[in-house]
């Protein structure tokens, strides 16, 4: 049986990933938003685990305004990294694990979960950054990477309550693959941001705290947020932080925060780093 062993989040905005390419770690403005992810690198090294599920909200890259689907997962044998016009390099192809894509999308729709199936997919910062900040190049990672992808862009999204159960079913499904395999699964994006409209430039620190303290041990508080709540609270692009909820949900039980990291000066945008292991 395979096993989830931790979960990481990070922001995933695309000054980021320039920053990243410009090798940038020390530099005053981003060296406290750099310095989360050393300690995380060790951890991974001395687990080595081999499969990354990264939870993130595609931007316009696969799934448009017209056609968003609420959730998607990647079936496919690699995931190349598009240009999207950020001015980000691209930096090549991720890995992909068909055969557990497939289990896991078979198993969630068993639980009445309605997927859209991507055996095609291209990924954008939402998934690049992310993994890249924890694993690097793509031909340098050990990992074999699974995309999954939740709609937080075109309203109704789902609710944090549903990404919670989702995730909880994610966790489920990667129980039951047949094979003896570890595996972590990453939140990616936010926390508090608003990009635009009255509130652009809106982060609530306050909020983004409570909700790094309450995802460890109570994250059925967070799960019970309503979408209004969340968009109030967190802005319109905070509501991202429903992929926390389903990183958190397919952890399961108990779990341990090894790290925990906030930086607020990267574009407006509330940036938590935090690594959980399964207890």
């Amino acid at each position: 049986m395979s096993k989830i062993i931790g979960g990481l989040t990070s922001s995933h905005i695309p000054s980021v990933g320039s920053a990243y390419a410009r090798e940038l770690f020390e530099d005053p403005y981003w060296k406290p938003f750099f310095s989360a992810f050393p300690p995380i690198h060790q951890w991974l090294g001395e687990k080595k685990p081999d499969v990354a599920i990264v939870i993130y909200n595609d931007h316009g890259l696969n799934f448009f305004l017209d056609k968003m689907p609420t959730f998607a997962i990647g079936a496919a044998f690699e995931y190349e990294n598009q240009d999207e016009g950020w001015g980000i390099p691209t930096i090549g192809k991720f890995k992909g694990y068909p055969e557990m894509s497939w289990h896991i999308i078979n198993e969630v729709m068993a639980e009445e979960f309605d997927v859209t199936t991507c055996q095609e997919m291209a990924v954008d910062h939402g998934f690049s950054v992310p993994s890249q900040l924890f694993w690097g190049k793509p031909d340098e990672a050990l990992v074999k990477f699974i995309p999954v992808c939740i709609n937080t862009v075109q309203h109704p999204i789902p609710t944090p309550l549903r990404c919670y159960k989702f995730g909880q079913a994610i966790g489920r499904a990667v129980a039951s693959f047949q094979t003896d395999e570890k595996v972590v699964i990453v939140g990616t994006g936010g926390l508090s941001h608003q990009l635009d409209g009255t509130r652009a430039g809106f982060i609530n620190k306050k909020f983004d705290l409570m909700c790094m303290e309450k995802i460890v041990d109570d994250p059925e508080y967070l799960a019970h947020l309503t979408t209004h709540e969340l968009v109030r609270e967190a802005g319109a692009q905070g509501a991202e932080f429903i992929l926390w909820l389903a990183m958190r949900g397919a952890l399961q039980g108990r779990v341990t925060k090894l790290l925990e990291s906030y930086h607020i000066p990267i574009s407006n945008t509330g940036a938590g780093t935090m690594l959980l292991e399964n207890v």
